[in-house]
């Protein structure tokens, strides 16, 4: 064992900050024994100093000048669990100078920034990790960016937001509505109580989506290329029909390669998912990502997506693999964008879709729906009649068609004095 230790700089000190120092302190033989040197804590950056941050935290260490901790201390390892862009990414791009390494969980910089990040990186010769910024302690961006990287992937479907996997998971098996099932959700911490919409709108899962889909077709994808709709507006009356049908409704993350080769789709939404796709069984606050590939068919990655303990565990074991590489001499893999496929416009996106229309029940109304849907090339699939009269809804799935001919498709049908109104239309995924 090298008798030098590694000095590690920790940012931020909160619910997962405070669990990596836990780890550092607890684990301490065994982590020096598998890196082959100490890992000594040399600060722990907060932006209040004399809190008490429990026993893993010794007061003397921590400092709210993080600027300085950066570049003053030596550290070979810089671990930014603030969260945020700013100051996180100054500070990563300062380590960078400094020559340390970095390990984050910051998955809106990485989705935000990422590019600008990995070029800091390699003009500096040192590491980038970042395991824990998606779905927590599920080992799912190591194997995407290491033991997949001689296949190719086709597409990655994920429930990687704990809190609306557990909204959703609550109104289906207690018929809650959406309102009091996230109450419930945000009474048991899994939701913010003052401002719960970065997980219900979708924004949390975007940006792991951009960050999946980099990884899995070698291309850039930021943020702002994701197509991102929550969960807000699904209905009791929604999860209902998905039970009906034998389908469960999921917050989905899909990447995916187009049809022709030429593109990628990205987005994030409610799906329809059936009852017998391996997704459909992950309940409450879990993750979990199915990615299909040529050669390895079809892999699960299935844990708890987010806490302390469980996040604090991916940026430990980055912290292992970066002491190795320091260690060694070597680097990790570096950002692998040569494909550089566009993320192509959502209207280009194919899938099979459910559509609920409360319309009128009078002689020549399904054949005059049915004239739509085949006016712009959308194939029914099934069709549902619930009601008579003024009451009558009717359920449609369709084949799978793409997004711009199910959205005309909409529009024609709102025109028809019959359909009083278009209830609900959801993607239908994983068939």
């Amino acid at each position: 064992m090298s008798a030098k230790p590694l000095k590690v700089a920790l940012l931020g000190a909160g619910v997962v900050g405070s669990e990596v120092a836990r780890l550092l302190a607890e684990q301490a033989p065994d982590l020096a024994a598998r890196v082959g040197a100490p890992l000594e804590l040399v600060g722990v950056g907060v932006r209040r100093t004399g809190v008490n941050r429990g026993s893993w935290i010794d007061p003397a260490l921590t400092t709210d000048d993080l600027q300085g901790l950066v570049t003053e201390r030596g550290a070979d390892i810089v671990v930014e669990v603030l969260g945020g862009i700013d100051p996180a990414r100054h500070l990563i791009l300062s380590a960078f100078e400094a020559g340390a390494s970095v390990v984050t969980a910051n998955k809106a910089l990485l989705a935000q920034h990422g590019a600008e990040l990995h070029q800091a990186c390699d003009a500096a010769g040192v590491d980038l990790y970042f395991e824990a910024s998606v779905a927590g302690a599920i080992p799912l961006l190591r194997p995407l960016r290491e033991s997949l990287v001689g296949d190719r992937v086709q597409r990655v479907l994920g429930i990687v937001n704990g809190t609306t996997n557990y909204i959703l998971t609550r109104m289906d098996e207690s018929g809650a509505s959406f309102s009091d099932a996230l109450a419930e959700a945000q009474e048991l911490g899994y939701a913010e109580k003052p401002d719960p919409s970065a997980d219900v709108e979708g924004h949390d899962a975007a940006a792991k989506a951009a960050i999946i889909a980099s990884l899995a077709f070698h291309s850039r994808v930021t943020l702002a290329d994701v197509y991102c709709e929550g969960i807000a507006s699904i209905t009791a009356a929604d999860v209902a029909a998905a039970k009906a049908s034998g389908h469960v409704i999921k917050l989905l993350a899909v990447a995916e390669r187009s049809f022709d080769g030429r593109g990628i789709n990205v987005r994030v939404h409610p799906a329809m998912l059936s009852r017998q796709h391996p997704l459909a069984a992950v309940r409450e606050a879990y993750n979990a990502v199915f990615v299909e590939s040529d050669a390895a068919g079809q892999l699960m990655f299935y844990g708890p997506g987010a806490g302390g303990a469980p996040t604090a565990s991916a940026v430990v074991g980055d912290i292992v693999a970066v002491a190795r590489n320091r260690i060694s001499g070597g680097h990790g893999p570096r950002e692998s964008a040569y494909a550089a496929l566009p993320v192509l416009p959502l209207d280009e996106s194919s899938t099979r879709y459910f559509i609920a229309l409360d319309l009128t029940d009078k002689a020549g109304v399904l054949a005059s729906v049915a004239a739509v849907f085949a006016e712009h090339d959308v194939s029914i699939e099934t069709l549902r009649q619930e009601g008579h009269g003024d009451d009558a809804r009717l359920e449609i799935v369709t084949h799978e068609a793409q997004e711009k001919s199910l959205a005309k498709t909409c529009k024609s049908l709102r025109d028809l004095d019959s359909v009083r109104r278009i209830a609900s239309t959801m993607r239908v995924v994983g068939e």
